[in-house]
């Protein structure tokens, strides 16, 4: 769970634990929520690593999950060897449908629960240069809406957020996978590179993520999706009306390609 949504969470009388990676992430997490005036508990996972998964779901037996670990795995389709691809996958539909299967039985016992997957408009279209991520997030949507539909009769909702720029470290990341000057693709890169600086003052905050997250583990009937951020909003609306050659054109002309 990201730092802004624990702590949104928690503000909403919660009783949160915020799985991060590392103790360094651990005290950010801590020191954040004292400065809040709210309680956040952690605990150290590698949700790529299913036994640590299920030692901390036994140990929780949470009411709501929500999943949001992952990172950019830009590049294009070429560039993008398969150990980085299986880690794409991995990390971003694997690791949260695992989480999601070991905490259905708690939610069960419990007479309900909430799973928030964290997934991107990417989810719904994709874009050159970030296809691996993509394949992940509309992977990590189909399994969520199936899942969603087998557990509704037990009282657990299945939720999906999809924002669209949001202003996180992953931008960093995504920074360095952009560098690739032997790439064919070192045109687009560059161009996308410049495109990201230019962006980022129009980017939504991370606290708005966090938000429509809260709503979604505390409304009576959370909706199936959400959409964050106005690009999201458009995003949606020129794949859906857009025709597919067209939207094509439109999204390779930026990158020169």
């Amino acid at each position: 769970m990201g730092l802004a949504a624990a702590l949104e969470l928690a503000r909403r009388e919660f009783d949160v634990v915020g799985t991060v990676r590392s103790p360094a992430k651990a005290r950010t997490v801590r020191e954040a929520a004292e400065e809040a005036d709210v309680e956040v508990k952690t605990a150290l996972l590698d949700v790529t690593d299913p036994a640590a998964c299920a030692r901390v779901i036994d140990r929780v037996r949470p009411f709501g999950l929500v999943n949001n670990a992952g990172t950019s795995f830009t590049g294009a389709v070429e560039d993008i060897d398969e150990d980085q691809a299986r880690a794409a996958l991995e990390t971003m539909t694997l690791a949260p449908m695992r989480l999601a299967r070991l905490a259905l039985p708690h939610m069960r016992a419990g007479g309900g629960g909430r799973i928030v997957n964290i997934s991107s408009i990417y989810g719904r279209t994709s874009t050159p240069l970030t296809g691996w991520y993509q394949g992940a997030k509309q992977a990590l949507e189909g399994v969520s809406d199936a899942l969603r539909m087998e557990v509704a009769g037990d009282g657990i909702h299945v939720v999906l957020v999809e924002p669209c720029a949001i202003e996180t470290g992953l931008w960093g990341v995504a920074d360095e996978d952009l560098d690739r000057p032997e790439s064919r693709y070192a045109e687009a890169y560059r161009r996308a590179r410049s495109g990201i600086q230019l962006t980022k003052p129009l980017m939504a905050s991370a606290g708005a993520v966090a938000r429509v997250i809260a709503t979604a583990m505390t409304a009576r009937a959370p909706r199936p999706r959400y959409l964050v951020g106005p690009d999201a909003q458009i995003a949606a609306v020129l794949d859906r009306v857009a025709p597919t050659w067209l939207s094509d054109r439109v999204k390779r002309l930026p990158l020169g390609l």
